[in-house]
């Protein structure tokens, strides 16, 4: 596996030969001029803008310094490219509404904002210098050492040398002994390069570009095509119902109108029997193929809403369902078909398992939630994973957000609740 920052590198026997320490350098060095020139521009940019304050000219430029962080941390996130192979992340949502005024709102408001500030401060204050005393003690003196035969040849005249205007060499001998010796230097200063580059990257990541920062915009990204998904789904959903009910069930509908009108027409007899078999036949496909589509998408709750369609599910319960479901507008499709198919699946569970003699269901849209509340008055003891089906309404019921709850004690009652977070989307 290849390495993929100066601290995996560096473990490696070939670490010196390798383009790693080269790419501590650059780090460093860029680093180090970027450091100054963000120190010349905030000092300019403080001192400008507290002197024109005065006449309310300033206040832009020290808002501009406020938000000065924000491209200097880009520009790190950049060059952390030099010696991180993971990419860092930008932290900044995007702003609710175009328009500068909704940009500098969302900016003012974010923790990554001001992290970005405290860095760029430190950046400009602390950090540069240390990118430059690093650099010089891992290329430069090495590199001055190694240099040492040259500067006799050039500036010596071949007699003598002043290695970092420290010590003076005399003699070819002792020349190549100090060249020698920079070889050597510069080989340990690629490791004082890399643990320097490593160091200075990784507090750089922890200041702009956190883990759990990005981290949390994975999840928020992954909760967003979950949605997406069910919203898909439910698409397909109520086109597969579309389809079924204006095709293939309008079909039947004239095969069965048919078969009863040849029935009318024909003679006692076998023709006469088959076509009564035909048609009864024919009767019962319409009859399976309405609770199918009934139970891929019904028509009632695309049509008229979650009221209405939980009214029609109580009425088509087997045991007696009172309904007090206030609504003051249609929800979001994915809102309403997830809380429809919950008070179903609620419903076939007092049916088949509760013994219940009478269940009730209430709920309503209160303080931006959708609630609701189906419970029964049987034995209790139900169960979300004894094959009730919950588990799963639980899982879509969570995709948009919401909470499912349970409370079936031994000896009953059962109730369940749903609570889905969500606006109204028409009166």
């Amino acid at each position: 596996m290849q390495p993929r920052n100066p601290w995996q590198a560096m473990c490696r026997p070939r670490y010196p030969l390798s383009a790693w320490p080269w790419r501590s350098a650059a780090y460093l060095l860029t680093g180090a001029v970027a450091g100054a020139a963000v120190l010349v521009g905030t000092v300019v940019s403080v001192v400008a803008g507290g002197v024109l304050a005065l006449v309310l000219v300033g206040l832009p430029l020290l808002l501009g310094t406020v938000l000065a962080g924000i491209p200097v941390a880009r520009l790190e996130r950049r060059r952390l490219r030099l010696v991180d192979g993971d990419p860092a992340h930008d932290p900044h949502l995007p702003p609710a509404a175009p328009g500068l005024r909704a940009w500098l709102t969302t900016r003012l408001r974010e923790r990554a904002t001001w992290r970005e500030l405290g860095h760029a401060l430190l950046f400009a204050g602390l950090l540069w210098p240390v990118d430059a005393l690093a650099l010089t003690a891992g290329l430069l003196v090495p590199a001055a050492v190694t240099a040492t035969p040259l500067l006799m040849a050039t500036a010596g005249d071949g007699r003598e040398a002043k290695v970092l205007k420290l010590w003076t060499v005399t003699g070819w001998p002792a020349a190549a002994g100090a060249a020698l010796l920079g070889v050597v230097l510069l080989a340990l200063g690629g490791y004082v390069l890399g643990a320097a580059a490593g160091a200075r990257a990784g507090l750089t990541r922890l200041l702009i570009a956190p883990r759990e920062a990005e981290l949390h915009a994975r999840v928020t990204e992954l909760t967003r095509s979950r949605v997406r998904l069910v919203d898909a789904f439910e698409a397909e959903r109520r086109r597969i119902e579309r389809d079924l009910h204006d095709g293939a069930q309008q079909r039947l509908v004239a095969l069965t109108m048919t078969l009863g009108l040849a029935r009318l027409d024909a003679p006692p007899g076998p023709l006469a029997d088959q076509l009564a078999k035909a048609h009864e036949e024919s009767g019962r496909a319409l009859r399976e193929l309405r609770e199918l589509v009934h139970g891929i998408h019904p028509q009632v709750l695309a049509d008229y809403g979650l009221e209405a369609a939980v009214a029609d599910a109580a009425d088509r319960s087997a045991v007696p369902v009172d309904v007090d479901l206030s609504l003051s507008g249609r929800l979001p499709a994915s809102v309403e078909a997830a809380a429809y198919f919950v008070v179903c699946e609620a419903l076939a569970n007092v049916a088949r398992h509760s013994g219940a003699n009478r269940a009730r269901v209430d709920g309503g849209h209160r303080d931006g939630r959708l609630l609701l509340e189906i419970r029964d008055d049987g034995w209790g003891g139900a169960r979300a994973g004894a094959g009730s089906g919950l588990t799963g309404l639980a899982d879509r019921v969570s995709v948009l957000d919401g909470r499912l709850t349970l409370s079936s004690p031994v000896g009953g009652p059962t109730l369940l609740r749903v609570e889905i977070p969500c606006a109204p989307c028409s009166p």
